[in-house]
């Protein structure tokens, strides 16, 4: 059996081996660049034994940001063929003294993984030094959020590229992606080079993704006109839950290091995100429930997305307490954790990527969010089951929930972060 601290050791000795000096990758071969959301997980990780090293990478990620506030899912720090669609493929402007990227975002995590470093920092004056030049360059990147992806002040943030939500091929995405076309260009895939195919999205799958990096290039990455050519605007209730916990972290980084007017505005977009989120609850899911702006219909998907919402301050109690029942049936039809999609749902895939497996990370966000609301039993039986996966399977990027074989990439530097954070 292995102690907390072994445990601990193995987890930052991944961490340091995915460091490419000043950026985290995911795993070697199969993702060799610096992603946004797990780079925001990674510097959390970091903080628990490198506090220095965890502002370097979140300063790494925004050395990517756009003038227009945009925070890249993908930046391409170094040149590597082990991986597509590479910068050739996105196309996107080059700008001198920036990395070259991807044209899309990713799910908002930063500004969380900004708060909990800086507020749980050891080395306050490096904190305060380091928060108060990252700040400005946070509230950029929501005020890109609300401009491009919430033109009409809705509340809800629609994405146009499924790779936005960073879960690819959840079921969520299954009715918009059927409208989207599929590419003529011919390609070859990298990822089932480094993972066997059946843990991965389709081959009809990746057809319609390139579809739609080449409908969003030929407009030249502009916000108002990729806006107007998306064949795909879903609001997906796990990154609107996220930008809304992102927005409330935010404020309050914001009450130490920003104007008073900064402050109204992000206030102001949380209070309309609140209530725009409250009204996606479905009694009969016992979640929320993502929302396809196309078909102007919710999203008839039972995946752990719809339970996010726990992250912020939009659910009720009654919500709570419906969505702990919920995903204690799921837990119970699982041997481990949190899968991703329902597992008496005809479309759960124990192994296939967003389809069903349990995700470390996932898992952490939802004890994150079971805590806030003070539902701890719940939280501690995640933790251990989360803890338990680390001890016995090691450090994978997700694992299935019915036998727990270790799926996708191995040696996965969230994953990591993941063991880190909920052992600190």
């Amino acid at each position: 059996m292995k102690t907390k601290e072994m445990i601990a050791a193995e987890a930052i000795a991944i961490l340091r081996a995915n460091d490419r000096g000043g950026y985290t990758v995911p795993t070697a071969g199969l993702y060799p660049f610096q992603w946004n959301w797990d780079s925001a997980f990674c510097a959390m990780g970091f903080a628990t034994f490198d506090e220095p090293r965890a502002w370097r990478e979140l300063e790494t990620l925004f050395s990517g940001q756009w003038e227009d506030g945009l925070v890249p899912h993908i930046i391409f720090h170094k040149p590597t063929d082990s991986y597509f669609p590479g910068p050739e493929v996105w196309g996107t402007p080059e700008v001198e003294g920036r990395p070259k990227s991807s044209g899309i975002t990713q799910p908002p995590v930063a500004a969380i993984a900004a708060r909990a470093i800086w507020e749980r920092a050891q080395n306050k004056p490096l904190a305060e030094a380091r928060m108060r030049e990252l700040h400005p360059k946070l509230a950029a990147s929501h005020r890109w959020w609300r401009r491009a992806r919430d033109p009409q002040g809705t509340g809800l943030a629609a994405l146009l590229h499924n790779w936005e939500s960073g879960m690819d091929n959840s079921p969520v995405w299954d009715e918009a992606l059927d409208r989207v076309p599929r590419t003529k260009t011919v390609y070859h895939r990298k990822d089932t080079g480094h993972v066997d195919a059946s843990m991965r999205p389709r081959a009809i799958d990746y057809d319609r993704y390139v579809h739609l990096i080449e409908t969003y290039r030929d407009v030249g990455w502009d916000p108002d006109r990729m806006w107007d050519a998306a064949p795909l605007k879903v609001a997906h209730i796990g990154v609107n839950a996220i930008l809304l916990r992102a927005e409330m972290d935010l404020l309050v980084l914001s009450k130490a290091f920003g104007a008073v007017e900064e402050q109204r505005e992000i206030a102001e977009r949380i209070s309309v995100k609140r209530d725009a989120i409250a009204k996606l609850w479905s009694p009969s899911f016992n979640a929320f429930q993502s929302f396809d702006l196309i078909s102007n219909a919710a999203i008839d998907a039972r995946t752990s997305a719809g339970f996010l919402p726990l992250i912020t301050s939009a659910p009720s109690a009654s919500q709570v307490k419906a969505m702990v029942i919920e995903m204690r049936r799921w837990r119970a039809l699982s041997q481990v954790g949190m899968p991703t999609v329902a597992p008496n749902d005809p479309r759960f895939e124990g192994r296939r990527y967003w389809r069903g497996p349990v995700w470390p990370i996932v898992n952490w966000l939802l004890i994150d969010g079971l805590l806030m609301h003070g539902e701890a039993g719940l939280a501690e039986d995640l933790k251990r089951d989360t803890l338990s996966l680390f001890e016995n399977k090691g450090f994978d990027e997700y694992f299935d929930p019915v036998d727990q074989t270790p799926c996708g990439g191995p040696n996965f530097s969230w994953s990591a972060a993941t063991a880190l954070w909920l052992l600190r």
